[in-house]
């Protein structure tokens, strides 16, 4: 089995990157994991304290969970992965079931904070991006996304700024493949679809 770890800061492309990947394969050949569905349950608290949650702190993923997944995948093993709500901050009483393919890509901006996490991806990559385009991707998303106003992302971004250059930006030097302005580069995205073909090719052998 690959596992292909791909972090990268908020609004970096990252997700961009996994569906340039994923339209040469099908869900059949490549397995995806997503952090984001690993946040911490906050259905405990009430709804204005979730609101204060920050979400790009290492310690909102509930990081035991997914390292456990990651390992059962890796012994063949099929998964539940929770489904995550940004809208209530909580998790869903649905999962999403997930095969153990040849190839696992696992996502997300706090992936290479977890030592666990990094030595059980066989290639680390992290997705790069200027801030000033990070930050136009963070209030789309958000907006659209997680319902909230353009005021309201725009207010938290000092966190998320914070956040990333004390926890996701130092994380870069733990990658094998660094790629700068993420799905826009074809030609990083054809390298990592290239890797998974011959993976792929390998395996069927």
């Amino acid at each position: 089995m690959l596992i292909i770890g791909i972090a990268g800061g908020s609004g970096s492309g990252k997700t961009t990157v996994v569906k340039e990947v994923m339209s040469s394969f099908s869900l059949n050949q490549v397995a995806i994991l997503s952090q984001d569905s690993y946040y911490k349950d906050s259905s405990h608290i009430t709804i204005e304290d979730r609101k204060s949650i920050n979400f790009d702190h290492p310690e909102s993923i509930e990081f035991d969970l997914l390292v456990n997944h990651m390992h059962q995948l890796r012994k063949g093993v099929k998964i539940e992965q929770p489904l995550y709500d940004y809208i209530t901050s909580t998790r869903l009483k649905e999962v999403n079931n997930i095969e153990p393919n040849n190839v696992i890509i696992v996502e997300g901006i706090l992936l290479f904070t977890d030592k666990r996490v990094r030595e059980l991806c066989d290639i680390k990559v992290f997705v790069d991006a200027e801030p000033d385009d990070r930050l136009i991707r963070i209030i789309e998303r958000d907006m659209r996304e997680r319902g909230r106003s353009a005021h309201q992302v725009i207010n938290r971004y000092t966190v998320v700024k914070e956040m990333h250059m004390q926890f996701i930006e130092p994380t870069k030097r733990f990658a094998d493949v660094i790629i700068p302005q993420g799905g826009e580069n074809k030609v990083a995205i054809n390298m990592l679809v290239a890797t998974i073909r011959q993976k792929l090719l390998k395996s069927n052998q």
